[in-house]
């Protein structure tokens, strides 16, 4: 084998092991960065007997922001449907005073935004205890989202905590 043709095959192998890498690193970018920024919805049930308010807040407790795919409601265990106005008249149809922000596909919550998604607000003690303990036993609220990258299918829910 002459000197030119081992030359050239090192440095062929030389570009492929350089492109395997390149590749290797420009994978684990797209990933660091998918990681980085990426959305933690949370949703919290709030009672504050100061301001008169109750309800479900959403809060975007990560990075980036989140994007909203659907919503699942759960009334006394079973499915209702999404978020949305067919859910509330089934909920609270009783009450005008109950405040309601519903999410459309493809809406987005920025990093640190928080919005109310079910707002009760009273003077009367009694009936606001009275609308946080429903809530806390009747309702269960998934907001299925994901980054701006998609394909992860994170689900923030109301239920199962206390």
């Amino acid at each position: 084998m002459r000197a030119e043709t081992v030359t050239a095959v090192a440095a062929t192998a030389i570009a492929l092991g350089s492109l395997w890498i390149s590749r290797d690193q420009a994978r684990a970018s797209r990933e660091h960065n998918r990681r980085s920024l990426r959305p933690i919805l949370r949703i919290r049930r709030v009672r504050d007997r100061d301001t008169g308010r109750t309800g479900y807040y959403l809060t975007n407790a990560g990075l980036g922001p989140a994007v909203v795919t659907r919503t699942v409601v759960h009334w006394d265990g079973r499915p209702v449907g999404e978020w949305k106005r067919p859910a509330w008249d089934l909920m609270f149809a009783d009450d005008e005073r109950v405040q309601k922000f519903a999410f459309r596909r493809g809406d987005v919550l920025v990093a640190g935004e928080t919005v109310f998604l079910v707002l009760y607000e009273t003077d009367d003690v009694e009936q606001l205890v009275r609308f946080h303990d429903r809530i806390k036993a009747r309702l269960v609220i998934d907001v299925h989202y994901e980054s701006v990258y998609g394909g992860e299918g994170f689900v923030a829910s109301s239920g199962g905590r206390d």
